[in-house]
This record gives C-alpha cells, structure tokens and sequence, in this order.
C-alpha cells in the first residue's frame, strides 16, 4: 500500500523572500521528521485563486486605503514598461532567482485544474497542513484557497501558524472565517492579533507558536545558504519594502557615522524612484538563499520587514526595524512586527527613524537571552505539530535540537 503524504498548502511560488523561506522552513519541518509530504503545486488553482482575488479587490475600488496598496504594484508595473530595459532586465534576474528556488527547493505535487478536483483527491493524502504568512488575508479569504474548504470531512487539516495579516477583518470575511475556522482540526497562529480574532470569532483558544523560519537555528539555515560572501566588505544592509523617506535619512546617518557602505535590495513590493542612488550597491541577483546571506554578513540590517527581522533574530545581528504602515491603516501588517519583538524582548528595535543614530548604537542586545526565548518558542512549536500529527494518525520522528 503506498503511504499516503501530507500536503502542504503554501504561498512557495509568490516571488517574495520572506514568503518562499518560511514555505520551505514548514516543509523542511516534516523532512526532517521524516514525514513525507509534498507542497501543492499552484500552477492549476492560480487563474481560479486570482480571480477571486481581483473580484475582491474590485469591491473595494472606493476604500482609500486599499487603493493606497494596490497601488504601489501597478506603479511597479507601469515602472518596468516605461524605465528601460536595464530595470526590466534587473527585475528579471530577481524573478529568475525565485522561479529558481520555487522549482528547486520544493516537493510538488502534480497540477489540479481546480480546487474541486484538488477535493476529490484529497483522500490520497493523510492531512492538508495550511501556513505560514498572511494567508488569512481578507483577500485570501474570499479567494477560498488558503480556508482548506475544498477538503472534505474526515481529512485532518493543520494549520501552522497562520497570520491573519491584520488586526480585525472586514464583516464578510469575518463571517466566511467563523465557518471555516471551526473545521481546522488543529489551528494554530502566528501573532497575539491572530488569536484574539479566532476567540472573538469561535470562542476557541488557540495557540501562538513560532514562524516556521524560527523553527531552525542560524547553523541548521546554513545547509541551505551559501558559505562565502555576497559582499566582501563591511556594509549597511537595508531591505524595505515601504517607502518612508525618513527611514532612508536614518541610515545615510549611519553611514556617515560608521563608513560603511549602503546595501539595498531595490524595487521589491513597488517601484520607488527615491532608491535610485540611495545604496552604494544594489544587488539583483539575490534569491531567498542570499537574502539570508546578505543579513548573515552584515554589519548593521534595517528593515521594515518581518522576516528580515526574524533572520536578524537568528543570525545575532545588531539591527533596527521600522513601522511600514500607519497603525490605523486597515492594510497595516505591523501587528506582526509588535507580536515578534515583544516575544524576544527587544521592543526598543522598533524605530520611527527620527532617533538619534550614536544613541542607537550603544543599544545593545542579550542575545543569550533573546535565542534562549527562540528556542523555547521553537520547542513550543514542535509539540504542537507533534500533538497534531499523533491525534492524526500520522507517524513522525521526533525533531529537537
């Protein structure tokens, strides 16, 4: 009898670093508890999925701050038709990289034309395991993928620290979400914001456990990165995905105080015509692999991302994180940024950009402590997996470091 495997239901395709990296943690979870398993493969659902996406979108074209959101991808788009081909050629290398590591670093299924047919196979597998990242989204809510309602009755269905993105959902999406959170068998979220929304929704208390990058130290995330250097001296190295002048002026700062030069990933979520000549070096041709590389060797990182600060976490770099959105923006994602620096202790991380750059660099970190906090929040992780996978029949090696 062939054994059956568990399908995992990610967003590995999305041409993101923080988005394949903790797809791949999740699955490189189950590998090394020798749990087979394999990532559904998107190729067959995306027209369906993006559909319902767009249609969402569409209902809420008067919403000032979607439309803010929306926005900076069509002005990406509108930047690669009409600012050359260097540019074009640039992103495309980007892209190659993620296409790359998407096609390579993960175990796919075959294609499913639909979820309805992705349904009636659904038996051949011994669980559906949703997670990590926003996949809660409210647009992912009404795209219905990400739900796991296209898997019947019967069938376990595991989510792992799913993130909701937001602090509230919309009244539609709350009411879809009430229903489909009831069949989750074993649920579990990312952030404190996540769990307040599924008891309001549900009554149900469920856990806050680790993303799935946190599940693996700095030295078991070096079998997948590479050993050299991408930059060989000292730097500054930024990842932003929002644009906020401000926090680019605090880092010209430092680079005034300390000497070193500018690193910058360019261009991800939007085109920002203010990075052109901001770094000293702007790499193209950097996939999740060296993402992770480049904040291992540098000497400083600023981000406003989740996942950037989670690799500094990991990698004991001294580092500042920034707010991305206005607190009160119904597309704000800063929830998580909170949840995780609160989790380590390190709250004074977070800065508006105003700071004064000699004073933020006499702030240290206990990062004895803050890796002890890690490793607990990881352990706590794997017994909720362990609990999951026992209560589901499906046999596992146990996995502590």
């Amino acid at each position: 009898m062939k054994t059956k495997k568990l399908a995992l239901v990610t967003c590995y395709f999305q041409p993101n670093y923080g988005s394949q990296l903790q797809a791949y943690a999740t699955q490189l979870l189950f590998d090394k508890m020798n749990v087979p398993n394999e990532t559904i493969c998107i190729d067959g659902l995306r027209r369906e999925i993006n559909a319902a996406k767009y249609k969402y979108f569409l209902s809420r074209i008067w919403d000032i701050h979607t439309v803010k959101d929306k926005f900076a991808t069509v002005k990406k788009v509108w930047a690669l038709k009409t600012k050359g081909e260097e540019l074009k050629r640039s992103m495309a290398i980007r892209n190659a990289m993620f296409q790359d590591f998407a096609q390579s670093k993960f175990h796919l299924s075959k294609a499913f034309p639909s979820k309805t047919e992705l349904g009636k196979e659904a038996h051949g597998y011994s669980a559906f395991v949703v997670g990590s990242d926003q996949l809660w989204l409210p647009s992912n809510i009404e795209a219905d993928y990400y739900t796991l309602n296209f898997v019947p009755d019967g069938i376990p269905k595991i989510a792992l620290s799913t993130s909701f993105g937001i602090s509230k959902l919309p009244n539609r999406q709350a009411h879809k979400a009430a229903a489909f959170l009831k069949r989750i068998d074993f649920c579990s979220v990312r952030e404190k914001s996540g769990q307040k929304i599924i008891k309001d929704l549900t009554g149900r208390e469920v856990p806050v456990v680790c993303d799935p990058t946190i599940l693996f130290t700095a030295e078991e995330w070096a079998e997948t990165v590479p050993s050299g250097r991408f930059i060989q001296e000292p730097y500054l190295f930024c990842y932003f995905l929002g644009n906020n002048p401000r926090q680019r002026e605090f880092v010209k700062r430092f680079k005034e105080a300390t000497g070193y030069k500018i690193v910058q990933l360019q261009h991800c979520d939007e085109y920002i015509r203010s990075d052109v000549g901001f770094p000293d070096y702007a790499p193209y041709n950097v996939g999740p692999a060296q993402f992770v590389q480049l904040i291992r060797d540098a000497e400083y990182v600023f981000t406003d991302s989740f996942h950037a600060s989670v690799f500094s976490l990991l990698h004991g770099k001294r580092f500042f994180t920034f707010r991305r959105y206005n607190n009160d923006s119904i597309v704000s994602t800063n929830g998580r940024l909170y949840s995780l620096l609160s989790l380590v202790g390190q709250e004074d991380r977070l800065l508006k950009g105003d700071e004064d750059v000699r004073q933020c660099m006499a702030r240290g970190i206990d990062y004895n402590e803050v890796h002890k906090k890690l490793a607990e929040l990881r352990d706590f992780t794997k017994q909720f997996v362990e609990n999951a996978l026992t209560k589901s029949g499906i046999a596992y090696d146990s996995y502590r470091r």
